[in-house]
């Protein structure tokens, strides 16, 4: 079964206050539910549209395990402090 991986891209942090509260309620719930993070921070370079800003990647043992994680009532608590307070995209591949 391949690994997934769960990649966030931050275009914008809005608030630093709702991010430290999706922090600390998303970080343990992504843990939890087998995630194991393996980028977590700035960006040290961007190329062509890219934006020197937070990334994150966390490894799952399977893509199941990640969208699990993603659509946990856990995780959802995380989203719903976050609210506006970043705009963001997640994508969630397979690997190889």
């Amino acid at each position: 079964m391949a690994k997934a991986y769960w990649i966030a891209f931050y275009q914008e942090i809005k608030d630093p206050e709702k991010m430290a509260a999706y922090s600390a309620i998303g970080g343990p719930a992504i843990i939890a539910g087998g995630g194991r993070f393996i980028v977590r921070g700035q960006a040290a370079v961007a190329y062509e549209a890219g934006k020197i800003e937070r990334t994150t990647v966390i490894e799952f043992d399977s893509l199941e395990q990640a969208v699990a994680t993603h659509d946990s009532p856990a995780y959802q608590e995380a989203l719903a402090a976050l609210g506006d307070g970043a705009v963001r995209e997640i994508r969630i591949c397979e690997g190889s």
